[in-house]
Formats: C-alpha cells, structure tokens, sequence
C-alpha cells in the first residue's frame, strides 16, 4: 500500500488513497502503530481520502492514538493538495471536502503547497466558566471550530511549563465533556509580525507544531476582544504561516478561511504487517 507522509506547518500525517484501502482495514491499535515516531511512520495523525462523486472527497481523520476526530485543519490543507495531486479533483477548481464535521470548501493556492479551507460558520468564542487564569494569561475562551478548543493569550509563549498549563485546561470541566486542544498566543515583539501560537493536542496529547482549525479558534477570540483585526498572520510552532480572515455578523464568524501549507513530505511503500 502506497501512503504519502504529508505536513501542514509541521502538523504531520500519513495519508492514504481510499481506492486502496478502507476505513475498516484501520483499527486504532494498527492507527497507533503506523502513527509510532519510532516504530512506525511517525504522524500526529491518520488520514483517508476517497472520492465522493464530482469534485467531492470524503476526509475521514485518525488522531494518532487512533481515536476519530470529527476534523483537522491542517489535514484538510493536506488533503486539498494530495487530492488534486491523485486525480481525485481539479487543482484549479476546488473541491468539496466531506468531513465528520461537515463539508468545506477547499482549493489549492498558488504553483507551490500552499491551500485555503473556508470555514462553515460558527458561534463567536465565550468565556469559559470555572476556570482561574494563570500568572501571565490575560484571556481564555472557548469555540467549537470543527472540533472544540480553547484560546489562551498569556504573556509570554515561552513560559516554563506551558503544555502542563495545556494538560490541565485540555482535561477541565470547562472544555467540554469531550476535552478541548488547547491553544496559546501571546502578542509579536514587533508590530505588524505574525502573533505566535503554541498548540497542546487532543489525541496526541502532547504539543504539536501546528493546529490550523485551533489557529482559527484564537484569530476569532482575539478579534472579539479587540486584540487584533483580520486578516491576520499567525506564526506556528513548525515555523509557518497561517491565514486567517473572515468577519463577525451578530454572535457568528461567517467567511471564514485559513490558508497555509499541504506538502507532501515523502510517499512509499507500507508494511506494517
């Protein structure tokens, strides 16, 4: 079986071709095994895409411990790209992007690995009950963005002891009884810079190096707040750029997109037998 190891701005998958295999071929110790950094391929995550009629593909998203998440948006980049790569829809012309979550509109941006999602809208972020800041966070909210999260601004993105801060909320009554990724921004240094953003995952349990529907989450918490205006660039763990805009009408976010990077890494041969 071919699989291609692909990342988003560092959030990492391996992908499969759907004609190839099928969701039931993936148990989730077989998930955890593939998704091993040391004995496996190594991915935050497991990803199928398989063609759903005319411009249409059914996404459907692993998180490396083998549970199913309803969407990820860095693997939704991911997927656009390799979608039209494999034949499965026009580059130019965008597609349909069929998720546990809901369907999205996606497209390919650009000659290089660079794609767009637009976003269904969705609730404006709300204050979190129950749950005390921390020294140096001077905002905490909540948002359902395909999947939950929690936005953190807190002075200093380095501070010691972030991603234990990140275990806690993500487990706290407060996030949903389902738990919340858990996402920290703190302002650039410089004006007009990219605002820096850490993420601790859900199903990876652990940071990773980028979450794109996360990234969302924070844009939208920050413009409520009047921390920032979009569109607006955030800087993620990886080293990359993620875009976001859209606009505020009442208590939703509509026209929503995020833009950033859907590279294949390397593609092979699977044996995991």
């Amino acid at each position: 079986m071919i699989f291609y190891k692909m990342t988003g701005s560092g959030n990492d998958f391996v992908v499969l071709d759907g004609r190839e295999t099928t969701e039931s071929d993936w148990p989730p110790e077989r998930i955890r095994a593939v998704c091993h950094r040391r004995r496996g391929i190594g991915a935050d995550g497991l990803v199928i895409l398989s063609p759903s009629g005319s411009g249409a593909v059914v996404m459907a998203f692993f998180n490396s411990d083998g549970t199913r998440a309803a969407m990820c948006g860095n693997a939704a980049l991911c997927s656009t790209r390799l979608a039209a790569r494999l034949g499965l829809a026009e580059a130019g012309q965008g597609l349909t992007l069929q998720t546990d979550a809901g369907s999205f509109r996606t497209r390919c941006v650009g000659s290089g690995w660079e794609a767009e999602l637009n976003l269904p809208p969705f609730d404006a972020p709300v204050a979190v009950p129950k749950v005390e800041l921390a020294e140096g966070e001077s905002l905490l909210t909540r948002a359902t963005v395909g999947v939950p999260h929690l936005a953190v601004l807190l002075r200093d993105i380095e501070s010691q002891g972030l991603m234990e801060r990140g275990k806690v909320l993500r487990h706290h009554a407060g996030a949903g009884p389902d738990g919340a990724n858990v996402n920290f921004v703190a302002r650039p240094q410089a004006e007009g810079a990219p605002w820096p953003i850490r993420t601790y995952e859900r199903g990876v349990e652990a940071e990773t190096l980028a979450c794109g529907t996360g990234t969302v989450a924070v844009a939208a918490s920050l413009a409520d707040h009047g921390a920032t205006t979009l569109p607006r660039l955030f800087l993620t763990r990886g080293g990359q750029i993620l875009t976001v805009s859209g606009r505020r009408e009442e208590d939703v976010w509509t026209d929503v997109w995020l833009r950033g990077e859907g590279r294949v890494v390397f593609s092979g041969d699977m044996n995991d037998e």
